[in-house]
């Protein structure tokens, strides 16, 4: 009689079946959508002269000479300047625009009542400005309020997921899954049924031979169990190790302000010095929390962000959200572009914190050694959270300073040291470690 082997082809089918699966699960569908508003902006700017005035030449005109004080649509150091055509007449303006002082010395009543609503704040006199000049600040100013740019986020894909001619993951891999269990039990009635066919025709069902279990060959083969143990050992001490190398390490540490702060914007689009607000830096042990005056000296004219500032991930509104949280923080109120005197505390979290029992000075590497913030701190111009970029372990100042060359040049304290070291080591340029900087006195004191 006649033996069959029933080979199970059932973990083989399924295996193949969920590559299949995972391998259409890598396909999506996306459309594309197109943003209006960025179109209205263009053509705003294009540069198109109309009838009263060129606006692009007035945009130009307006960042550069008046933006300091005024803003198109909303008070600040000055008055909004849109509708100031329908308040006043164009001969009018001229004359303002060029010598405000002479028409408060004539008595105009018009010009003294802005001077007296703006708490008698001069306004700048522009007499280099042509008629024409003013006609295109006056168009560009008198341009209609652009609506909010709505940056297309994960909510407007979700809700567009459906649309279009595309169709959704989750359908495909719910459809697959389905096939897959439908499968997966037909595969089982048919083992089923050819068991109960073998057996109505007598034909034997050879079984696969048992064999001893992996784990009781292993434990009874003392060799090895010595040799894993040992391996155990080694791996186990050095995971060990590495976590207890990395108590106190906060490498990529990036907390969450309670005013967002952007360098990206700051350092890296303004280009604002970062010396400009750690001014401590070039003096002192410590780079300093800037105060919030320092914020106010710019914020005091800019209310709000540029819309080309916007990202995907954080908006126009959302910038200028963080800058009233400033003002009341400060106390400063936008309407009389004053101080209120109601000043709220900002609890800034630390990010950088080295141990008491390191010294740093700030004033000797940033002064004396004339090195780059972004050595230690990293590309902070291309942060929109500020985080800590090195480990700032003792390893990595140790490594800095075996291969930092000392700037001696026109450094007189150096002068001497540097003719005696670099005979001794037979060099002209001399690392921060041959200068002494490896002692252990130099940071642990």
């Amino acid at each position: 009689m006649e033996k069959v082997n029933i080979r199970h082809s059932i973990f083989r089918t399924l295996l193949l079946s969920m590559v299949v699966l995972f391998s259409f699960s890598q396909t999506s569908y996306s459309q594309e959508d197109s943003d209006a508003a960025d179109a209205a902006v263009e053509e705003s700017d294009s540069g198109a002269a109309s009838a009263e005035g060129d606006v692009a030449a007035g945009k130009e005109l307006f960042n550069s000479l008046c933006a300091a004080c005024h803003k198109p649509y909303k008070k600040a150091t000055g008055p909004a300047l849109h509708g100031v055509t329908d308040k006043h007449d164009k001969e009018w303006l001229y004359e303002w625009i060029k010598n405000s002082a002479a028409m408060i010395a004539s008595g105009d009543d018009a010009a003294i009542a802005i001077y007296e609503e703006y708490n008698q704040t001069a306004m700048n006199a522009f007499p280099q400005l042509s008629n024409e000049d003013i006609d295109n600040i006056l168009a560009y100013v008198e341009q209609p309020k652009p609506e909010p740019v709505q940056v297309a986020g994960g909510d407007a894909q979700a809700s567009s997921g459906g649309s279009g001619s595309g169709v959704s993951t989750n359908i495909i891999l719910g459809i697959l899954a389905f096939v897959l269990l439908l499968l997966t039990v037909i595969l089982v009635l048919v083992n089923k049924t050819l068991n109960r066919f073998a057996e109505v025709n007598g034909i034997p069902i050879v079984a696969s031979e048992k064999r001893k279990p992996i784990w009781k060959a292993f434990v009874e083969n003392q060799f090895l169990v010595l040799v894993s143990s040992v391996f155990l050992l080694l791996v186990g001490a050095y995971f060990v190790y590495g976590f207890f190398m990395q108590v106190g390490v906060d490498q990529g540490y990036a907390p969450v302000q309670p005013i967002h702060y952007s360098h990206r914007i700051h350092a890296g689009d303004n280009q604002i010095e970062c010396k400009y607000c750690h001014s401590s830096a070039r003096v002192s042990k410590t780079s300093g929390v800037p105060s919030l005056n320092v914020c106010m000296n710019c914020h005091k004219s800019v209310s709000e962000v540029a819309p080309e500032t916007a990202t995907e991930d954080y908006t126009k509104e959302f910038y200028d959200g963080e800058i009233a949280k400033l003002y009341d923080a400060v106390g400063w109120d936008t309407e009389t572009q004053s101080y209120t005197g109601e000043e709220k505390p900002v609890k800034w979290v630390r990010i950088h914190n080295l141990p008491d029992f390191a010294y740093f000075n700030h004033s000797q590497h940033v002064s004396v050694a004339g090195i780059a913030c972004q050595e230690c701190h990293g590309p902070v111009e291309e942060m929109e959270i500020m985080r800590q970029d090195a480990p700032l372990t003792m390893g990595w100042c140790i490594n800095c300073h075996r291969e930092t060359n000392v700037k001696v040049e026109g450094n007189k304290y150096y002068d001497k040291i540097h003719e005696e070291l670099s005979k001794k080591y037979g060099v002209e340029t001399l690392t921060a470690a041959q200068m002494g900087a490896l002692e252990c006195g130099k940071c642990h004191y």
